[in-house]
């Protein structure tokens, strides 16, 4: 019996031993430092901490695009119709210079539309006489005309047929697109113009 009790003893002597080593090896609490986790005292150990359980994530919804709005009905586009370009003002009376290339002599005179102006051996007949549209890029003045050759008639003898030495139109801004091709004579149109008004006699 007394030696049951000594071996009792004995181990209890051991185990608060064992303690304190415990005890001493574990270093002090730093001021400021977080108190140890409870999780140092579950199973596994001091220092190992427990995995927590992970919740199960949520369900996300689905992104569902908002239908587009509905279109509204639109016309039928018709296309535009193009504009019709405005008509060239026409005159009664086409100026016309004349250059005499022997003697060196100019002329400025008017030749009224629908009948003939002599000037020396050249007959003039101006047939229409207009001005650009104010739609139009470059404004200019054209003539169409006819000039033919015919000497003047003397006494006593046969007036000789007239010879066409000019037909087409004439430019006032381009005397040169159409020119009267004569050895003697040039001329080139300069405007266009509404006759005078006939006073009353």
């Amino acid at each position: 019996m007394r030696h049951a009790r000594s071996l009792l003893f004995g181990l209890g002597l051991a185990g608060l031993m064992a303690v304190g080593a415990v005890v001493a090896q574990t270093p002090p609490d730093t001021p400021g430092a977080a108190p140890s986790s409870p999780a140092s005292t579950l199973p596994g150990g001091p220092g190992v901490e427990a995995p927590l359980p992970i919740p199960p994530p949520e369900p996300v919804p689905d992104i569902v695009a908002a239908p587009p709005p509905p279109e509204k009905a639109r016309a039928p586009e018709t296309p535009a119709e193009p504009k019709a370009p405005l008509k060239r003002a026409r005159y009664d009376v086409a100026v016309i210079q004349a250059l005499d290339k022997v003697s060196a002599e100019t002329i400025r005179f008017e030749a009224p539309v629908g009948q003939p102006i002599r000037y020396k051996t050249l007959v003039f007949t101006v047939r229409a006489c207009e001005l650009t549209a104010p739609d139009e890029r470059a404004p200019d003045a054209m003539a169409y005309m006819t000039i033919d050759s015919q000497p003047r008639p003397a006494a006593g003898r046969p007036t000789p047929p007239p010879r066409q030495a000019f037909r087409g139109w004439m430019y006032a801004a381009a005397p040169g697109l159409n020119p009267l091709e004569h050895p003697v004579y040039d001329a080139w149109l300069i405007t266009c113009k509404a006759a005078a008004p006939v006073r009353p006699g």
